[in-house]
């Protein structure tokens, strides 16, 4: 574990709010010069603490109207069946989250599509073609009052 102090803690407090930021105005708010900054966050970088930046989209304007948190139960619970099941989902452009979890089913899935009919062929073309899945059960979105992808 990295030890991280009070100025880098704040740094990346920062960098969540905004990856953005310019170093000068990044400096400026946690109290260092713009060097010292600079020369933290890219210790923080080649630590691995910062593993990289992002741009945050808007659904609604690229057409994805439709999320869901869907729960996958497995048949047979094995390496290669999980190994197997993780393989075509990060091969599914639909999947955007894949957790692996302890209860009642193995899988938590972040999706996203067009529409509830594109859903519907993800559900049935890829999902219900995987010979591992047991059960499939669907959670659609209706409102998020906390989503740090928003």
């Amino acid at each position: 574990m990295i030890k991280i102090d009070k100025f880098s803690e704040h740094i990346l407090r920062e960098l969540k709010k905004d990856g953005r930021i310019s170093n000068i105005d990044l400096a400026d708010k946690v109290g260092l010069s713009p060097s010292a900054c600079l020369r933290r966050v890219q210790e923080l970088e080649k630590q691995g603490v910062i593993r990289g930046y992002r741009a945050i989209l808007d659904n609604h304007k690229l057409g994805i109207g439709f999320s869901a948190f869907v729960t996958v139960g497995l048949s047979i619970h094995t390496k290669d069946s999980q190994r197997a099941f993780e393989q075509a989902i990060t091969n599914s452009d639909e999947v955007l989250e894949c957790h692996n979890v302890t209860g009642s089913f193995e899988y938590i899935l972040r999706v996203e599509t067009a529409d509830l009919l594109a859903y519907k062929v993800f559900h049935t073309d890829v999902l219900g073609d995987l010979p591992q899945v047991a059960t499939i059960s669907t959670h659609v979105i209706m409102e998020s009052a906390k989503d740090q992808n928003k």
